[in-house]
This record gives C-alpha cells, sequence and structure tokens, in this order.
C-alpha cells in the first residue's frame, strides 16, 4: 500500500505540477492581477492538477517506453498499474475543472483545449516528428497566457508566453535526443529519428535563436526596465550554453534549460515589481 500511494503521488511528478502552477500565477502577476487573488488560484490549482493528470496519462501510454528508458517509474516498476494510472488522472482532471470552471471565457478556453492537448499528447502526437515537441511547447507557453487570461489581460503575458513555449521546443528536442534508443523500440519516429539528432539539435538551436531574439521586446517597448532586461540576458545566456551543451550532453543540457525557464519567468516577475514600485 505504502508503494502504491508513492507510486501515485509519483505519477504526478509534484516538482512539475508545483512549477507549472507557479508559472501560470506569474503569468497572472505580470498581467497585473492586482487583487485578483481568487482568480489567480483558481488558474495556478487548475494547471497543477492538469498537469499531474497529463503526467499520468503520460505514463500510461509510456509505460513500455519507460521499460527500457525509465524501469523505476511507477508502472513498470508495478506500483500503480495502468489501469488505476488512468483512475488517478480521470480524478485529477475532475478537479482541474471543478477549479476552472467560474474563470472569464478566454481562460476557460484555453484550459479545456490544453486539456485536450494533454489527453491526446501521447496517444497521438507524442511520435510524429516535430508536432509532439510543438505540442508540448504551447501546453508551457500556455500555462503564462492561461494565468493572464484568468485575471483579463492575456496581451500582457503574450511575449512570456512566446519565449517559454520556444525555449520548451529546443528543450524537448533534446530529450528526445537523449530518448533516441527507448523512442524507436517502441516504434516512435520522433524529430531525432527521422532527421537525425545533429540535425535535431541544430532545429531546436533555432527555435532558441528566436526566442532570445525576442526576449527584449518588454523592455523596447517601455513595459518592463532595465531590471528585466537585466535578468532575462542571463536566461538567455544559460539556455543558450544548454543549447551548445547539448550536443555533447543531451542529458545535463536538458535539465539545465528548466534553470533558464524559470530566470525568464523571474525576469518579467522582477520587470513587473519594478514598474509597480
Amino acid at each position: 500500500m505504502r508503494d502504491t500511494l508513492r507510486g501515485i503521488v509519483e505519477l504526478a511528478r509534484l516538482g512539475n505540477c508545483v512549477a507549472a502552477g507557479a508559472l501560470t500565477a506569474t503569468g497572472a502577476f505580470v498581467a497585473g492581477a492586482g487583487d485578483a487573488l481568487l482568480p489567480t488560484a483558481l488558474a495556478a490549482v487548475t494547471t497543477a492538477f492538469a498537469v499531474a493528470a497529463g503526467n499520468a496519462i503520460n505514463d500510461y501510454f509510456d509505460r513500455d517506453v519507460d521499460a527500457v528508458n525509465r524501469p523505476d517509474r511507477p508502472i513498470p516498476r508495478g506500483a500503480v498499474s495502468p489501469r488505476g494510472a488512468l483512475a488517478t488522472a480521470a480524478v485529477w482532471f475532475a478537479v482541474a475543472v471543478a477549479a476552472a470552471v467560474s474563470l472569464p471565457l478566454l481562460a476557460v478556453a484555453i484550459a479545456a483545449v490544453n486539456l485536450v492537448a494533454l489527453v491526446t499528447y501521447t496517444s497521438l502526437f507524442k511520435g510524429t516528428p516535430g508536432l509532439g515537441n510543438a505540442l508540448v511547447a504551447y501546453l508551457v507557453g500556455s500555462t503564462f497566457l492561461f494565468g493572464g487570461a484568468a485575471v483579463g489581460n492575456p496581451r500582457a503575458v503574450l511575449v512570456l508566453a512566446a519565449l517559454a513555449g520556444l525555449s520548451t521546443f529546443t528543450r524537448e528536442v533534446i530529450k528526445d535526443v537523449e530518448d533516441v534508443a527507448g523512442d524507436r523500440e517502441a516504434g516512435l519516429t520522433t524529430l531525432p529519428i527521422e532527421v537525425g539528432r545533429r540535425r535535431a539539435l541544430w532545429i531546436g538551436a533555432a527555435a532558441l535563436v528566436i526566442a532570445v531574439a525576442v526576449s527584449p521586446l518588454p523592455y523596447l517597448s517601455g513595459t518592463l526596465g532595465a531590471a528585466y532586461l537585466a535578468v532575462v540576458a542571463v536566461a538567455d545566456a544559460v539556455m543558450l550554453y544548454a543549447t551548445h551543451e547539448s550536443f555533447a550532453d543531451p542529458a545535463a543540457a536538458q535539465r539545465r534549460f528548466k534553470y533558464g525557464t524559470f530566470l525568464a519567468a523571474a525576469a518579467f516577475v522582477v520587470g513587473r515589481i519594478v514598474v509597480v514600485a
């Protein structure tokens, strides 16, 4: 029983859930949430539980691949049955829907699209070269957009969403390079399997270059000040280094990308605080 409970918690990937909820709250804050604490909290809860459900479904469909790449995950090691993982995901999706229904219509629409995308990602799109990566990139970028929509100002976070999405696309390509052996055995046709590892990494690098080019826009438009620019420059440097590192060590590089993404989000928070002050 203890291992089952532990396995259920592991299905959610709590760190990812908390991080995704925090990114949604960041989007709301950057959009000028002000006193809109309840919509911000509901949006963060929706995101956290939707990510938990998506992770559980991902593990269900990936159980054969994980048996090769990550045998310590709950389903391959027998802590949670495949049917149990689906039931857990259904409960978490229900919580996400309940938290989202009172939000503004645009936020509800984004949540609905994202829930469908989470369900279909592994079952339909993960093995499609580039498309699965693009879908995950959209989902990450949309956490900020969802936060902005929850407080009625999605336009304020468009650049943040684009930066997060493009950098996530790069990180997902690097992860696919890392997982080539298991994906090939499972019959998936990911981008590095289709076009080769090195070419896939260059495609990912191109996406990151666009993200870096976009990142100064809030400063250049006068929306955010020099504090934002200083922090986002560090984030850009971290992600550019990770891209370079991916050609030699994709496992280390894709982990480093998380730091760059969080630094980019922090840049927007710092920039917003300075503007409000």
